[in-house]
Parts: C-alpha cells; structure tokens; sequence
C-alpha cells in the first residue's frame, strides 16, 4: 500500500488521490466517483498520509502511519476497529491493543477517531493491499 498519494483535507470528509500539484492547491480525485477537482490551499491545509506517524513511548521513535494500518488488518479479525462513536477508554482500550507501545499523553482519542475512520474508509475500498506494494519493492530492489 502506498500512502505517498493519498491526502486529508480540513473541511472535506475522506481521503482523496492527489492528481496533480499547483502552487495555490491541488487537484484530487475523489475515491468513489473517480472526479478529479481543485482544491484550494488557501482555504483549506493538506496532510499527505505518509507524512504521518505515532508517537511511542520512546522519546525519539515514531511508528508509520502505514505499519499502524498494518497492524489494524493483522489484528482485524480479533480485535475489529470500534465505531469512532465508542467512548474515550474504549477506543483508548482498543488501540493499545493494537500498538501497546504509543505515548498515551501525545495519542489523543481524536487522533485514534481519526485513525479508524481512516482505515474503514481504506478497507471498504479494498485499498489496504500491502502484498501487493511490498512484492514491488522487493522486485525492485532486485532488479
């Protein structure tokens, strides 16, 4: 899976493929309806997914946003994502389980909400393959 692409935006609800960059925004397309349209950078703040990272517990550590995904599919028959509407020490509960070692006081629960939605939007899509990336990037490496 390939997190280089993929972007939130304040304002707007999903995530979206960035198909092009402009210096006063970009142009996205939409995951379900396959349009592409311009948003603005001046009413609204980017943040590419694989900018993305967990703080741990460990000062100078941070985990990927694409091994936390990783990790949410290995464990989703066990310990299946809550609704994002669950209480605080649900959701708290749930995410240690899925990464025990994240710094408690810098992970806020908005940031765990953040993380479900995200991965439910991926998963329904069929979009969290990472066989598929790392198989790339191993054939690759070796050619």
């Amino acid at each position: 899976m390939n997190l280089e692409k993929l972007v939130a935006i304040s304002g707007r609800s999903g995530l979206f493929r960035m198909a092009s960059n402009r210096s006063n925004g970009l142009i996205v397309e939409d995951f379900d309806n396959g349009k592409r349209f311009f948003v603005s950078a001046r009413l609204h703040q980017f943040t590419p997914l694989a900018s993305i990272s967990i703080y741990t517990e460990s000062e100078e550590d941070t985990v990927e946003l694409k091994e936390v995904f990783k990790r949410m599919l290995e464990n989703l028959e066990t310990n299946p994502p809550l609704d994002i509407k669950s209480e605080g020490n649900e959701l708290r509960a749930y995410f240690e389980k899925i990464m025990p070692e994240h710094d408690r006081d810098r992970v806020l629960i908005s940031d765990i909400k953040k993380l479900i939605k995200w991965f439910s939007f991926l998963q329904e899509r069929n979009l969290l393959n990472f066989e598929k990336t790392e198989q790339a990037t191993e054939e690759v490496t070796e050619g």
